[in-house]
């Protein structure tokens, strides 16, 4: 393989996973799904395609002291902390400036720390037949088979077909899609030529600065002086002047909306960007009533219900219920109906709003 970085983007909040997930430990840095937190569990599907020295974490200066004690493995630095956010453009052009300054002409993959996906066999045999495209100069993005008509999800639209890469299909993109409304997801899903977009990305680092130097030549421009400083103790200094007056935009409205060489690995792992508490029941196991429980539960006579107490909170007994989410933390209870997870966000809004961010 050539040489190849990952460049993991973990500057998330994940409200909707409240009360577990707060903003000094969010989504990707509990326990959601299996035995580790989910940045851990990023890390962990990446190898050994690509060596915990060329990994990067991009992630906010609030999470950074937690993300590097979450992985050890890596060297403080590797740990690049924005003192704001500005969404992902600014994310990926900071990350190739490292990254072509690290290792010129090599290749890097743009993912999110948040995501369930198994399994890594077949992921990392997807991220192969990515680096493989985008050694030719492509910018290469991974599209998922849509499973329903997700309203919640991004799409590829589909076109001509390119030389496959090892049994694994590659098709040049037409566009990227918005979230559509139900029964425009309806027509995708029914078109057969729509992905899901993943949000990763493979790309060669001076690739993908060449195009976004011509689409948004000012972010290139802005950051130039802090990859030039990374490594060195006026680093933070640097990242912190350049990154504040920059505009927040998103790498799939500043390049992928516009980039004529697009092209998208059909992946056929499982995926899923688990945006709730409704995600759950597809990565948990059920007893046969379809109750899910995590830590010290009792359920009597209960269906279709996602029941977690958290170390440290009381234990949560549900009865006579059906289709409920119940959480509880040592501080915080969230009662939801199942298929609702979503207004799991207006509550944090109303912490917000009454000044509790002690619950935050």
């Amino acid at each position: 393989m050539p040489t190849t970085y990952a460049v993991i983007m973990a500057g998330g909040s994940g409200t909707r996973f409240w009360p577990v997930s707060r903003s000094a430990t969010p989504k990707q840095l509990v326990r959601i799904v299996g035995e580790t937190t989910m940045i851990q569990a990023t890390v962990a599907r990446l190898m050994p395609l690509i060596a915990p020295e060329r990994i990067l974490i991009i992630t906010t200066a609030q999470l950074a002291e937690e993300t590097r004690r979450q992985l050890p493995m890596l060297k403080p630095e590797q740990v690049i902390a924005e003192p704001v956010g500005r969404d992902t453009a600014a994310c990926v052009a900071l990350a190739g400036l490292v990254v072509e300054k690290m290792s010129p002409g090599a290749t890097m993959i743009m993912l999110p720390a948040d995501q369930v996906i198994r399994p890594a066999d077949a992921f990392q045999r997807a991220l192969a037949a990515g680096i493989t495209v985008a050694q030719q100069g492509r910018l290469v993005t991974y599209g998922v088979v849509p499973r329903h008509p997700a309203t919640g999800y991004g799409y590829l639209e589909l076109s001509d077909a390119h030389p496959a890469v090892d049994g694994i299909a590659v098709t040049k993109v037409k566009r990227f899609v918005e979230k559509p409304d139900q029964a425009r997801a309806e027509q995708y899903v029914q078109a057969g030529n729509y992905r899901w977009n993943s949000g990763i990305f493979t790309w060669r680092a001076d690739v993908v600065l060449r195009e976004l130097s011509k689409h948004c030549l000012w972010l290139t421009d802005a950051l130039r002086p802090v990859a030039a400083a990374y490594g060195t103790p006026g680093f933070d200094a640097a990242l912190s002047a350049a990154y504040m007056p920059l505009k927040k935009v998103s790498i799939d409205y500043a390049l992928m909306e516009h980039a004529t060489d697009v092209a998208a690995v059909d992946v056929r792992f499982d995926w899923d960007d688990v945006g709730s508490w409704d995600a759950l029941p597809d990565h948990l196991p059920a007893g046969a009533d379809g109750v899910i429980a995590r830590g010290e539960t009792i359920t009597v006579g209960s269906r279709n219900c996602l029941v977690v107490s958290e170390p440290g909170a009381p234990l949560v007994s549900v009865a006579n219920c059906s289709d409920l989410t119940v959480v509880a933390t040592r501080d915080a209870v969230l009662v939801v109906p199942r298929g609702q997870g979503q207004a799991v966000k207006q509550i944090v809004d109303e912490l917000g709003r009454r000044g509790r961010k002690d619950l935050l």
